[in-house]
Parts: structure tokens; C-alpha cells; sequence
């Protein structure tokens, strides 16, 4: 029981780590609470601090998740590894470091993914890149691959705790992402500079 909890307990340590606020503060002066979107992950720290930053933030935040996925095997605990990574997932959400705030946690669930289903993971990755690709939008491509990763779940791994996490990520995801769905449907969401929309734009 022990070691249970420790697992748990280091997980969401693990999750609350926050590189993106802490690489903005320490190398740009910058707090990323503040610029952009006001989101600690990925996306706002390439919008904010430029790609060297923004490339650093995605790979410490997609390893919190590998890492905390990882406990249950060096702890020699039975757990399964979506439950742990629950943990780390959380951490991100809601972090002890900036006030229980946090980001939208899609990184490091990649991370928790790619530990419990390697080969689900290298499909949502592409599925991500597509809709990159086709609509320029990082949120758009997020929304799509949490919703493609809760449907191969049910209907094609048939993997009842992975669907139930997928299911309840994928509504976690597009809540935090109302605000960005508005913008969508007003047609006034960010973009990146790569994919179909962007280039279209800038064609006019």
C-alpha cells in the first residue's frame, strides 16, 4: 500500500512540473501566464518563446507523462499504468507550483499513451499531424486526435480502462478548449505558419 501511494504521490509530482513556465521565467524574463494564451504548454510557448522553446517545452512535457507511466515498473508495483499516469495528467492540470493552475494536459497524456500503447500512440501522432496539416490549428488537431484515440479504444482495442480514460480525457479536452471552439466558429482561432489554412491566407 506503500508503495502504492508513493507511485501515485510521484506521478502527480512528476505532473506538476511546469517547464514551460519555468524556461520562460529563467531564459526570456518572461512569464507565460501572461503572454499569448496565458496556457503553460506547447502551443503558447512557441507563440510566446519562440520554437527552441516552444520544441523544449512539448519534450519535457510529453516525458512527465513516460516518466510517471514508468513508476509502476520500477516500483515493481501492480498497477495498471492509465491510472498512474491519471495522476501525472492531473499534476499538469492542476500544479502545485503556480496555484493549482495548469496547462491542457494534451502532451503529457502523449506521453502516458505512448508507455501503455505504443502503436495507438504513433496513430494519434499521425492523425495530430494530418489535421495540422489540413487545418493549421493546433486545437483543432488536439480535439480530433483525443477523439480519434477514444474511438479506436472502444471500438477497435476493445480496451474497457483505456476507454473509459480516452473517453473522459477527450471531454476534459474539448472543455478546455471552449474557449478556442468559439474562436473556431467565428473563424478567428490562431493558426500556425505550416498547413492548408495558413497558406490559403496568406495566397490572398
Amino acid at each position: 500500500m506503500e508503495k502504492t501511494i508513493l507511485v501515485f504521490l510521484l506521478a502527480y509530482l512528476l505532473g506538476s512540473l511546469v517547464p514551460g513556465f519555468w524556461i520562460g521565467k529563467l531564459f526570456y524574463h518572461k512569464d507565460i501566464r501572461t503572454e499569448g494564451s496565458g496556457n503553460i504548454g506547447t502551443t503558447n510557448a512557441f507563440r510566446s518563446l519562440g520554437p527552441v522553446a516552444g520544441t523544449t517545452v512539448l519534450v519535457f512535457d510529453m516525458l512527465k507523462g513516460v516518466a510517471a507511466a514508468l513508476l509502476p515498473a520500477l516500483f515493481h508495483v501492480d498497477i495498471n499504468v492509465m491510472y498512474v499516469g491519471l495522476a501525472a495528467i492531473l499534476g499538469h492540470t492542476f500544479s502545485l507550483w503556480i496555484g493549482f493552475k495548469g496547462g491542457k494536459a494534451v502532451a503529457t497524456s502523449a506521453g502516458v499513451l505512448a508507455v501503455y500503447n505504443p502503436a495507438l500512440f504513433w496513430m494519434v501522432v499521425a492523425t495530430f499531424i494530418l489535421c495540422l496539416v489540413l487545418f493549421s490549428m493546433v486545437s483543432v488537431a488536439s480535439m480530433v486526435g483525443f477523439t480519434f484515440a477514444s474511438i479506436m479504444s472502444v471500438f477497435y482495442y476493445q480496451d474497457i480502462i483505456l476507454s473509459i480514460v480516452a473517453i473522459a480525457l477527450t471531454v476534459f479536452v474539448f472543455y478546455r478548449h471552449r474557449q478556442n471552439l468559439g474562436r473556431i466558429l467565428k473563424g478567428q482561432e490562431s493558426t500556425i505558419p505550416f498547413g492548408l489554412v495558413y497558406w490559403s491566407k496568406k495566397a490572398k
